[in-house]
């Protein structure tokens, strides 16, 4: 497995202290955070961090591929290192969301008008999660 500055480089993006933490939290916290919960998450950690460059560098990792943007809820932008295919399920109740395996991609494949050429695709399911139904 590639060191997080390897995958940077590999994805044609200089790796620095800044978009290597920055990756590091996306990579290591799958609840797919926004651009401001990472800038909480590592203003202590790296004094000089704005919210600036983490905007920027959220939009350069997914302009050169090293993470996806997920739009599953209409407030905010949320990040996730998971580029393979996959699909989101967010709770309803407590806004967690969830990555979810895909198993037959024949027919997400099967969705896509001839002729064209898919890049990507989300699959974003809603609902109530098991913590919350537990509660209830």
């Amino acid at each position: 497995m590639k060191s997080g500055a390897e995958y940077l480089k590999s994805c044609g993006v200089r790796p620095s202290l800044q978009r290597l933490a920055i990756y590091k939290y996306v990579a290591e916290h799958p609840t797919h955070p926004t651009a401001d919960e990472i800038y909480e998450a590592l203003k202590d950690q790296i004094p000089t961090l704005s919210k600036t460059t983490v905007y920027n560098t959220m939009k350069l990792f997914v302009g050169s591929g090293v993470i996806d943007e997920v739009f599953i809820d209409r407030t905010s932008e949320r990040f996730d290192a998971n580029t393979h295919l996959h699909a989101h399920f967010m709770c309803e109740e407590c806004g967690a969301i969830y990555d979810s395996a895909v198993e037959n991609t024949e027919i997400i494949a099967a969705s896509v008008p001839e002729g064209a050429e898919l890049r990507r695709t989300q699959l974003l399911y809603y609902g109530t999660c098991v913590n919350c139904l537990k509660t209830k």
